[in-house]
This record gives C-alpha cells, structure tokens and sequence, in this order.
C-alpha cells in the first residue's frame, strides 16, 4: 500500500503522524541557567554542555557536593531517561540520562516527554534529525555565541508518530547506539592495556625476565645513564635511532584534478578528530596526480602522525595508506615490526613534553625537536616481544573502529529516514 504523506511547516509527514510543539508535547522543561554551582573534587557528578556530544555524555570529571544537591537542582531533579539539550556553547547537542544520580549545570535543558504523547526514547532522536535541528537553528539567536531562549526552544516543531511507533523507532536506532557505545568502551579499555603495558615495561622497567617475572623488583641489573638508571643491554638514544622521520605537503589547490581522489590526505585538523587512536578517514582526499606534482608522499600503514604547527601535539596511528599535509610529521619503524611501540612511545614523549620538558611554550615541533629528544632505547628483542602482545590489542582497536564507524553510516542513513516516516516501522 502506498504511504500518503501530508504537507506541515516542517515538511512532509505520514498522514497519520502529528505536530506538536516542543513544550505541548513535554510534561516537564527544566532549565538550570543561573549562578554556576560551588564545584568539588568528588561527590555528585555534574553534566556540563561541553560533556555532551554525538547522542552521548562523555565521562564526567566536575563534581558537586551532595549536600548542595538539592539547593542546586531546586528547579527539578533530573529521572533516568530525561533527554537533556544544550543550549549554546555548542547549541543542539543532545544526550540521554541513564540510571546514575547527576546534577546538570547551566547551558543544559532537561526534558520530559508527555507519557502516552512522546517517548523519551523518541525524543532523544527526534532532536537529532536534520528537520528538528534545522527549526532549532532557525530559533537561535546571538552572534558572537549563538544559541536557543527557553521560549524559543518550546516553539520548536515536532514530529509525532504514534506512540507505538515512536517505541519500536526507538528500538532500531538505540540498538545501533548500543553496539556503538560498546565498541566505543572497548577501545578504551584497550588502549588503557596498551598504555599500562607500555608504561611497565619501558617506564617501571617491570618488563618479564628470563624467569618470567618483573624485571627490576626481582633484582634485575640497573646501569647508569644520562636518564638515570636503566635496564643493562638498553641505551640512551633519540627517536630517529629507531623511526624514519616523514613530511608531507599540499598539492595545489587551485588545480581540481589534484582533488578529490582515492588518496585520504591528513590534516592537523584530522589528527585531532582522531582522538589519539586510528584515522580512519579524512575530509580531503588527493589524486595520483596530486602526489607525483606536489611534496605530498604515500605513507605506509600503521606510520605514527604528528600536528607540528597550530594545535600542536595531537598524534594518530594511520589505518591504511595516506599522504599527509605539512603541517604534521609522520614516523616509522626503521624494522619489520615495533610500528604500536613507536606509537605508544610518542604518545608519552608529547605528554611530557606538553607537561614539563620544553617550558611554558609548546607552538611547534621541527626535526630538531626529534633530534634533540633523548629517549631510553630497549633492547630490540623486548620491542619485537612487546610489539606481538600489543599488536593484538591495536588489531583489535582497528576492527572496533571500523565497525563502529560502519554502524555510524547505517544509524545516520536510518534516523532522518525514520523520524520523518519515509521508512516505517509496523
């Protein structure tokens, strides 16, 4: 049977389906704007609306003390499974409650579907369609920030299917939410291994001896270096002992057949998006051409990537073969193997890096801040074992992520399709 579709200010809906304003279709708004709540180092989890990204909240780290729980939240307390918005700083972003107690900080909005007119389920995605973000824009205002009145925000339209339907909507798209917030705490467990391991190894020296157990807490001989003491059989060396140091560069942009290839092409801004793991794609793509008529190179897989100018310091591991710009530095392993070590190293080295070696000032990084590095060598043999282990785990990392990424296409192909009823769940 042919699907009708009827005519609304946001556009086409199914016949059968509503439209409500955000605040008839609400049982509850509570806005938390005012004076900023005294912050502590434990206690009650505060939500701010910088925590609050792609359909998610992201780990808390400020917290509030329990006795100004209430007074703080005297508006209305938050339930599990309130949708909260943000309003400005950024605007739109929106996120679910789960079970845990929270306290919600100013830029946030906490709403409350009507039971039996909107699911919370529903609305959680509703917000996040391209039709109800674009009537949210529409709705903002400011010009230096931008963001959404309270009064704005209740005129907002939403489509509404029947409350059955919002139910089994809901059900296919946090379904997908859920195997990607899976993956998501997955890799995160894994790249916490990979770090614990890294650091016990070639920063406790806790690495297995010949017996098997921790080498310098059961007696392993130490010798003296420039960096202390260190493992016998080690050295003091620098980065580029170990790794190929690479550059990359721009085609010209003004030539379209340099553009727009099968060749992913690196930006600082692309590292970044990175969040300190695999890149898996990138906003620019280069031809052939573009590489052979410009500095831009090919490198291998698994080369570590570095931003060395503007936001300074961001590091990724490639998934694949890509070129970068030369606003970054790639390295890698002179040998068959130790790619995950070299990874794990420079990881730790910008850390400190960023945390004491280079003073107040961290603008830039040139091939004489990788000559200069002193770094504590291991014996190859130890690099090669540690690189089979970790290996797994960074395999594994990879799969994750591209399945995640995957899943991400197939839920943001399914939601508008779904939320504006051009696929319908029976």
């Amino acid at each position: 049977m042919t699907q009708k579709f009827k005519e609304t200010e946001i556009g086409k809906i199914p016949e059968d389906w509503g439209l409500l304003t955000l605040e008839k279709a609400m049982e509850s708004i509570i806005d938390y704007r005012g004076k900023t709540p005294k912050k502590t180092d434990s206690g009650v989890p505060l939500i701010t609306a910088k925590i609050v990204k792609n359909g998610r909240i992201l780990e808390p780290n400020e917290f509030i003390s329990p006795e100004d729980y209430e007074s703080w939240m005297r508006r209305g307390l938050p339930k599990p499974g309130d949708v909260v918005i943000t309003t400005e700083a950024p605007m739109g972003e929106v996120a679910q409650l789960d079970e845990r107690k929270v306290a919600l900080a100013q830029r946030l909005i906490t709403l409350r579907g009507k039971q039996g007119i909107l699911h919370n389920n529903f609305l959680r995605f509703v917000l996040q369609s391209p039709t109800v973000e674009n009537e949210l824009k529409k709705r903002e205002s400011g010009t230096t920030v931008t963001g959404i009145k309270q009064k704005e925000l209740r005129k907002t339209l939403l489509p509404i299917p029947p409350y059955d339907e919002q139910i089994k909507i809901s059900e296919i798209l946090m379904s997908l939410d859920d195997k990607i917030e899976l993956n998501i705490k997955m890799n995160s467990a894994l790249e916490q291994i990979a770090q614990t391991l890294f650091k016990h190894w070639f920063i406790d020296f806790e690495f297995p001896d010949k017996n098997g157990n921790p080498y310098k807490s059961s007696g392993g001989r130490m010798v003296d270096s420039e960096l202390g003491e260190i493992p016998e059989g080690w050295r003091v060396g620098n980065i580029l002992d170990f790794a190929n140091l690479l550059s990359g560069g721009t085609p010209k942009t003004s030539v379209s057949e340099y553009w727009d290839g099968g060749i992913p092409w690196v930006s600082a801004k692309d590292v970044t998006s990175s969040n300190g793991t695999f890149i898996l794609t990138t906003e620019k793509t280069i031809t052939q051409k573009g590489i052979e008529r410009s500095n831009a190179k090919l490198l291998p897989k698994y080369t570590t990537v570095v931003t060395a100018r503007g936001t300074v310091g961001n590091v990724c591991i490639l998934s694949g073969e890509m070129a970068i710009n030369q606003t970054n530095y790639g390295l890698k392993s002179k040998y068959d193997y130790g790619d995950f070590f070299l990874f794990l190293i420079i990881l730790n080295l910008i850390q400190d890096m960023k945390q004491n070696a280079y003073g107040t000032v961290f603008d830039t990084i040139t091939t004489k801040t990788f000559r200069q590095i002193q770094i504590i060598v291991p014996s190859m043999n130890f690099i090669e074992l540690f690189e089979n282990i970790v290996g797994n785990l960074m395999h594994k990392m990879l799969s994750n992520l591209e399945e995640f990424q995957n899943l991400s296409a197939i839920r943001d192909s399914l939601l508008p399709k779904l939320i504006s009823g051009k696929i319908r769940v029976q």
